[in-house]
């Protein structure tokens, strides 16, 4: 990788590969798909590509705000999840939002909003998951031989009425 491409934005990256595809003779869609983003996008880049080249996509300025966390600091973020919860000082073996909030704070010494924190935790590759309520004893054959003969035994019969 070239020193100019090190300083280059994920964003930058991304519409000069575009670029590049699309002076290829590749389709938008096929280019979307490749590069990760929306078809639209696409044609907002081959309409510059057009007109000023490939250095008019590289000049595209950057839009929104800067992100807080660079990719080293999500990348500990994400080691520190993959490690349990009472390794960081919480009572319990499950992480939550509220949680992963703590621990980048703790971590990076920068506050998210719930919802950040669920995009961010998107964005990590972590989907959400709800523990299930079983104990950890649980003897999954005593469990099916008691539904097989102890429950039918307890149903309620229908009551056999004289008509």
């Amino acid at each position: 990788m070239s020193v100019v491409q090190k300083r280059l934005s994920e964003a930058a990256r991304k519409r000069l590969r575009a670029g590049r595809l699309l002076q290829k003779g590749k389709g938008c869609a096929e280019v979307a798909l490749a590069v990760g983003v929306a078809r639209q996008t696409v044609y907002t880049w081959k309409a510059l590509l057009d007109e000023g080249g490939i250095d008019a996509l590289r000049g595209v300025p950057e839009r929104g705000r800067p992100a807080q966390l660079d990719p080293a600091q999500l990348a500990s973020v994400r080691a520190a999840l993959l490690q349990s919860p009472t390794e960081h000082g919480f009572g319990t073996e499950l992480w939550t939002i509220k949680r992963v909030g703590v621990l980048i704070e703790r971590m990076h010494g920068v506050r998210f909003s719930q919802a950040h924190v669920w995009r961010l935790l998107g964005s990590l590759g972590f989907s959400p998951q709800k523990p299930e309520r079983r104990a950890i004893e649980r003897d999954e054959d005593a469990v099916q031989t008691w539904k097989r003969k102890t429950w039918p035994a307890l149903k309620k019969k229908p009551s056999q009425r004289a008509g």
